[in-house]
């Protein structure tokens, strides 16, 4: 398996940017994968102040298995980078786009090569598909998963 660079962590010292294994608690997912031990607090910070797309999807779709018996994980950290959304035995991540995405799609690109050479699958909902068509995110997410 590919081990990813970590993207650049600008600013911070060598102790902010130590690692530790994701904790693989009891799922058949990523648990070797390292992630920085300071986006544990950004992590908690981001499940207490998500955005409304993100409540939305976690109340109505993901939240307790409500999704063919699945469980996913808000705000998890992997590598250098806290995703949204996080099925460890489908190992794959969703993640809420807003706005603000359209002006960071390098980014977002260069975020998405490198969750996927850890062998995860990614994928992107807009706020709007979330907010306005939940019925349509849900039959995307049920025919991929039956891909996987």
């Amino acid at each position: 398996m590919l081990n990813p660079p970590n993207p650049p962590c600008q600013g911070r010292t060598k102790k902010q940017e130590e690692t530790s294994p994701l904790p693989d608690k009891g799922g058949r997912g990523v648990g070797f994968l390292q992630y920085k031990t300071t986006l544990t607090a950004l992590a908690r910070n981001n499940r207490k102040n998500s955005t409304a797309a993100e409540q939305k999807i976690w109340q109505e779709l993901l939240r307790n298995k409500q999704f063919f018996n699945l469980k996913f994980i808000r705000q998890k950290p992997i590598d250098g980078y806290i995703v949204d959304f996080y099925c460890s035995d489908l190992q794959l991540v969703i993640e809420i786009d807003g706005d603000s995405h359209a002006e960071t799609f390098e980014y977002d690109t260069e975020r998405t090569r490198i969750l996927e050479a850890y062998g995860l699958t990614v994928v992107r909902y807009t706020n709007h598909e979330i907010m306005h068509n939940l019925e349509g995110v849900y039959d995307d997410l049920k025919r991929r998963i039956k891909r996987v």
